[in-house]
């Protein structure tokens, strides 16, 4: 079976792309032209994005190098101890909901810190998989669709996130 599995993944991407390449030339659509106005129009998303991305990008460096996550940790460690979360994972559920390469870089420092098949390792992982870059998405989505008017997209990407941090404790409690 998972022999079945990596030959799929190989093969999956151009298949996908024939696919696509394949249902354009049965509609006769004009393929190259259609791809170069998505090309532009995403390259112009890209442009809109760039100081939001870059500012967020600056502040978790600074908070990084700053060592206010440090702080916060020692600070919370009375909270997260009562709720059985372990307080070093603090800083990665933050930032994950910021950038998720700059919860990446985190992840790799809990990787070569406490290693990655100990319980803190194993539990990163999974809260990384179980959570959201919620400013990101919001960033990124309401830019591209001009929203202005957010309503219920931060508490309930909050809320999502907190509940897959719950999730990925107790699953590894279990």
């Amino acid at each position: 079976m998972n022999n079945v599995l990596m030959y799929l993944s190989d093969y999956a991407i151009p298949i996908v792309i024939f696919y696509i390449v394949l249902v354009g030339i049965q509609s006769k659509c004009l393929i190259f032209e259609e791809f170069l106005t998505g090309a532009k129009d995403g390259l112009g998303i890209v442009i809109e994005l760039m100081p939001t991305l870059i500012g967020l990008m600056v502040g978790i460096g600074v908070m990084r190098a700053s060592g206010v996550f440090e702080v916060m940790v020692g600070l919370m460690k009375p909270i997260t101890d009562m709720l059985k979360f372990p307080s070093e994972l603090l800083p990665l559920a933050i930032v994950k909901m910021f950038s998720s390469s700059a919860a990446s870089s985190l992840l790799i420092d809990i990787y070569k810190e406490f290693g990655a098949d100990s319980y803190l390792g194993r539990l990163a992982s999974v809260m990384m998989s179980a959570s959201e870059t919620v400013f990101y998405t919001l960033a990124v989505y309401t830019t591209a669709g001009g929203i202005k008017k957010t309503r219920y997209i931060v508490p309930g990407g909050l809320f999502a996130t907190i509940v897959g941090i719950i999730c990925a404790v107790v699953l590894l409690n279990v």
